[in-house]
C-alpha cells in the first residue's frame, strides 16, 4: 500500500538523536531552544515556542492571547478538530466560516459577510483561526485588514504549511497576525515524531506562551511577585499544561530542518507530475493562489461528473494499493459538535468539498513506479 503520506528519516537524523541520547538531558536541555532559534531564523519570526504538538500549540496561543468564558473563535470547518477544540479548552464558543471553491481555505469574502452580521449583534470573534489547508496559504493580507476593522486577533494555523511562502515571505513571520502554528507530526513536511511550534513578534506573548508550555512556573526574577528564597525558587504564575517537547525531538527537528527547502521542493515536482498526468480526467485539480508558494502538505483532488460514487473511487483506490485519505470531515459533523447544535446549513462549500475531496499519496520519497501506479489506479477507479 503506498500511503498519502511518510516521513523521511536520514542516518544525519538518527545520529544527530542518538547524540542526545549519550547527552547529559534528554528532555529539557540545549536543543529545544536550539530548534526554537532553527525556525525562527527560517521564519523571519522575534521568537518562537516549541511545544509536544501543534493542537497544544493552539490552546497555549488561545490562552496566551487571552480567550476565554463568552469570547467566540471563529475558524474553517475544512479542518482538523484541533483548530476547533483550543477554543473549548479555553471555555469559550466557536463558529465556522465557509471555504473558498478554489482555495478550499476560509473564504474572505465569507467571512466579511460574517464579521458585518457579528458587528450588528455583539457577537464579534476575539480570535479569527485560518488554516492554511494542504500548505497554501490564506489570504491573510485581506484578514489582517478585516482584523483591523473589527479588532480580532489571528491565530494561523499552518500545521500543514511551514516551508510555504505568501506575496514572497515565510508562511511564520507573523506579518499578518499575532501568532503562527506548526505541526511535526510524521506525515507533516518536517517531523519531531509528535511536536509543534508557535512563532509570535510579541515577546509579552512569547513569554506567556513559555510559562503555560511548562505548568505556568517560571524562574525567571522579572516575572515573579516577590524575592527569591534561594537559587532553587521558582514561582507558578498562572495555570499552565505540561506541554514541553523533549531534548530528543528537537535534535531530530533541528536535523530536519537543513532538508526542509528541499523537501518542499520535491512536493512541488510531485505536484506538477500530477498535474500533468491527471489533467484530463474528470478531476479539480489544486489551484494555487498567485500570492502564495504552497509546502504541497497534501495533494487534494476533487471528483468531478465522474460515474462511480465518491466512497466507491475511495475504495477502489485503497483496494488497489493507493493509500488514499480525506482531509477532512467537516469539524460541525463530528458527534460532538453535532450534539451541541452544530451543521452544515450555512457552509454550502466545505459541504461540497467533503462529497468531492480525495487526498492522493504525497510526500518526497515518492517514485516514478509510485506515481505512475497511483495515476493508473486512479483512472481505474473513475472508469468503474
Amino acid at each position: 500500500m503506498i500511503p498519502y503520506g511518510r516521513q523521511d528519516i536520514t542516518q544525519t537524523d538518527i545520529d544527530a538523536v542518538v547524540a542526545v541520547l549519550t547527552s547529559d538531558f534528554l528532555t529539557q536541555g540545549p536543543q529545544v531552544p536550539a530548534f526554537e532559534q532553527a525556525v525562527a531564523r527560517y521564519c523571519g519570526a522575534a521568537h518562537a515556542v516549541a511545544v509536544n504538538s501543534a493542537t497544544s500549540a493552539l490552546h497555549m496561543a488561545c490562552m496566551a492571547l487571552g480567550l476565554g468564558p463568552g469570547d467566540w473563535l471563529w475558524t474553517s470547518p475544512i479542518t482538523f478538530v484541533a483548530s476547533a477544540n483550543c477554543a473549548l479548552y479555553c471555555g469559550a464558543r466557536v463558529d465556522f466560516v465557509d471555504i473558498d471553491p478554489r482555495t478550499c481555505n476560509m473564504s474572505v469574502a465569507r467571512l466579511a459577510e460574517k464579521l458585518e452580521v457579528a458587528e450588528r449583534d455583539g457577537s464579534l470573534p476575539k480570535v479569527v483561526v485560518p488554516v492554511h489547508l494542504a500548505g497554501q496559504p490564506c489570504e491573510m493580507a485581506d484578514i489582517r485588514a478585516l482584523s483591523q476593522r473589527y479588532g480580532f486577533r489571528i491565530i494561523e494555523d499552518a500545521s500543514h504549511a511551514i516551508g510555504a511562502r505568501y506575496r514572497n515571505e515565510p508562511v511564520g513571520n507573523c506579518r499578518y497576525s499575532d501568532i503562527t502554528v506548526f505541526s511535526f507530526h510524521p506525515v507533516k513536511i518536517v517531523t519531531t515524531a509528535e511536536g509543534g511550534m508557535a512563532t509570535t513578534n510579541d515577546p509579552e506573548l512569547a513569554r506567556r506562551m513559555a510559562r503555560l508550555r511548562s505548568h505556568g512556573i517560571t524562574r525567571e526574577p522579572e516575572q515573579m511577585t516577590r524575592e527569591t528564597d534561594g537559587p532553587w525558587y521558582y514561582e507558578q504564575i498562572d495555570l499552565g499544561y505540561n506541554y514541553r517537547i523533549t531534548d530528543l525531538q528537537a535534535a531530530l527537528g533541528q536535523s530536519q530542518m537543513q532538508r526542509l527547502d528541499d523537501y518542499v521542493a520535491r512536493r512541488h515536482e510531485v505536484a506538477r507530475w500530477y498535474h500533468d498526468e491527471l489533467a484530463d480526467l474528470p478531476l479539480a485539480l489544486p489551484w494555487q493562489h498567485p500570492d502564495g508558494y504552497s509546502a504541497y502538505h497534501l495533494y487534494v483532488v476533487r471528483l468531478r461528473g465522474q460515474r462511480g460514487s465518491h466512497r466507491a473511487v475511495f475504495e477502489d483506490l485503497r483496494r488497489l494499493g493507493i493509500g488514499v485519505n480525506l482531509h477532512y470531515i467537516p469539524v460541525p459533523l463530528q458527534p460532538y459538535y453535532a450534539r451541541q447544535g452544530y451543521g452544515m446549513c450555512e457552509l454550502p462549500e466545505a459541504a461540497r468539498y467533503y462529497a468531492e475531496a480525495i487526498s492522493l499519496p504525497m510526500f518526497p520519497g515518492l517514485g516514478a513506479a509510485q506515481l505512475q501506479q497511483t495515476a493508473a489506479a486512479l483512472r481505474a477507479a473513475l472508469a468503474a
